[in-house]
Parts: structure tokens; C-alpha cells; sequence
């Protein structure tokens, strides 16, 4: 069955990118109005990031994340199998200079989980030899096609979460940009609580600690879906000054409350899907049961 899933989106990719954005959005409403589980992650998500907004407002938003996610599913096919020249096309870059501009020194592009996250990663792949993490898929087919899909342009460093950090160091020390993905709910370890959306999140401090042992500048790296299959806008943000202090904590809210700005300029965009708030501090009441 997974294989004719996957032949089925393969023949997707040839098609233009508005009747694509169509198709996707058409799936992503089909996983809303199968997804109970999923659906219920996303309202709670939204309900503690947005209190001001009221139920229908609420639920607007939902529907627009989910149709977003399944034009970001079914687009992935493009950085799966289409050519670079038509991923340069379709991933118009902004702010390229701020990454020029450190050329050759540790970089870590600090990539937080929007829909385009992919379309924006084989975009960095085409215009940089460059390293990000990877998570091993439960589906050996799923696996390789993933692999293939991030490994296709520049021979890309792929580090697991299980990898010693030295390997990461070593290479960004090198002049190897680190795509890194630093605001999912990992579990307690390597975390600590702080505020996003006011909410205490668990957070991993790879981003200090990172920058740390590299000695590495942190450059926010962005990807916003357009709408009517126009494509998708990566944007370099400027480095960051004084980052890091010696305060982890502190620097995990700056990681923090730069994502939380952007995702208010698109809240239908980032990935509302994941448990973000999974692991709560001591005593507190779980948000999803």
C-alpha cells in the first residue's frame, strides 16, 4: 500500500503548482475531518497560544493550518523529485547576504517548524553544503525515501539526535551551516521550561549550547507558503548580536520569542500538529488527555 502512495504522489509532483496547492488543500481538509486526534492536538495548541481569539476565530485558523499542512504534504514531492532549477523557481530567497556575509564561519540556521520547512531545507541544500538532524523513520520505505529526498543536492551532512554533539561541532567549526530545528517537545531531557505564548514549554538549549562550543552565529532562517500555489519565500534574518550569554536560560527565550513573532505573522503556517506543550513542569495538569 505505501508504495502506491508513493507512486501516487511522484505523479503529483509533475503537476503545476497552483493545481498542486489545490490537491494539497483538498487532503489537508480530509485530514481534518478524519484526524479527531490530531484535530483535538491543534485546537488545544491554539486555544493556549491564542486566548484572545474566540472559538470561531479559533477554528477558522484551524482549518486554514490544516489545509496549509496538506499543501506542505503533498508538495514535499518536489523537493522529493523535481529538478533544482525548478525548486529555485518556486523557493524565492530574501536576506541571502546576511548568510553570505559569514562565509566560511560556524553558522546555525535556526529553522523553526512552519509548513515550508522543507521546501525552505532542499532550498538551503541547492545553495549551500550544509548539516541538519534526522530522525530514523519507524517505516524502513519511509526512511529511504526521506533520506533520499534531504540528501539529493551537495551531499549533505545528516546527524540523528543519538549522534554525539562533537560530530555537529566539528563540522559547523569547518564552515558547514547547521540547519537546526530547535522547538519541538523533546521530553525533560536536555530542556528546561520557558514561555512560549506565556505557556511554560519544554524547551531544548541546543541553541546556546551550540553556538557555544562552535562559537557559532545564530542566523533565523524562515520559509512562508504563498497562497494560490505562488510558491514559497525563504528569508535569512540577520545574525544575532550577543547571542550567546552565559545565561541558557535566557537564551532559550530569545530562541523562543523570535519564533513565537514570526508565527504570529503566519499562524496558520506553523505546526500546530505537535504536541509543543507534552511535557509539563512538576505538578502540573496534562493539556492533552
Amino acid at each position: 500500500m505505501i508504495y502506491l502512495g508513493i507512486f501516487i504522489f511522484w505523479l503529483l509532483h509533475f503537476l503545476p503548482l497552483p493545481l498542486l496547492a489545490l490537491v494539497g488543500q483538498g487532503l489537508g481538509m480530509l485530514f481534518y475531518a478524519l484526524g479527531r486526534e490530531r484535530r483535538k492536538v491543534a485546537r488545544t495548541n491554539l486555544r493556549l497560544c491564542f486566548p484572545e481569539l474566540g472559538d470561531a476565530a479559533r477554528e477558522r485558523l484551524l482549518r486554514q493550518h490544516f489545509r496549509a499542512f496538506g499543501r506542505s504534504i503533498v508538495e514535499r514531492g518536489i523537493s522529493w523529485w523535481s529538478r533544482g532549477e525548478r525548486i529555485r523557481r518556486l523557493v524565492r530567497v530574501e536576506g541571502l547576504d546576511h548568510m553570505q556575509a559569514l562565509q566560511g564561519k560556524p553558522v546555525i540556521m535556526l529553522a523553526p517548524h512552519f509548513v515550508g520547512l522543507d521546501m525552505g531545507g532542499s532550498r538551503v541544500a541547492l545553495d549551500f553544503h550544509a548539516a541538519s538532524m534526522y530522525s530514523k523513520q519507524k517505516n524502513p520505505v519511509l526512511d529511504r525515501l526521506l533520506l533520499h529526498g534531504r540528501q539529493r543536492f551537495n551531499a549533505p551532512y545528516l546527524f540523528s539526535r543519538q549522534d554525539n554533539v562533537r560530530q555537529v561541532v566539528k563540522v559547523m567549526r569547518r564552515g558547514v551551516p547547521f540547519y537546526y530545528l530547535p522547538d519541538m517537545d523533546f521530553g525533560p531531557r536536555d530542556s528546561i521550561f520557558v514561555p512560549f505564548f506565556g505557556v511554560p514549554a519544554a524547551t531544548i538549549t541546543g541553541v546556546s549550547r551550540l553556538a557555544s562550543l562552535a562559537r557559532a552565529v545564530v542566523v533565523p532562517v524562515v520559509t512562508r507558503q504563498l497562497s494560490w500555489g505562488r510558491g514559497y519565500v525563504l528569508t535569512y534574518y540577520p545574525a544575532w548580536e550577543n547571542f550567546p550569554t552565559s545565561d541558557v536560560a535566557a537564551d532559550t527565550r530569545r530562541v523562543n520569542a523570535f519564533i513565537e513573532a514570526r508565527v504570529r505573522e503566519m499562524p496558520e503556517q506553523y505546526y500546530w500538529l505537535h504536541k509543543r506543550f507534552k511535557t509539563r513542569p512538576a505538578g502540573a495538569a496534562k493539556l492533552y488527555s
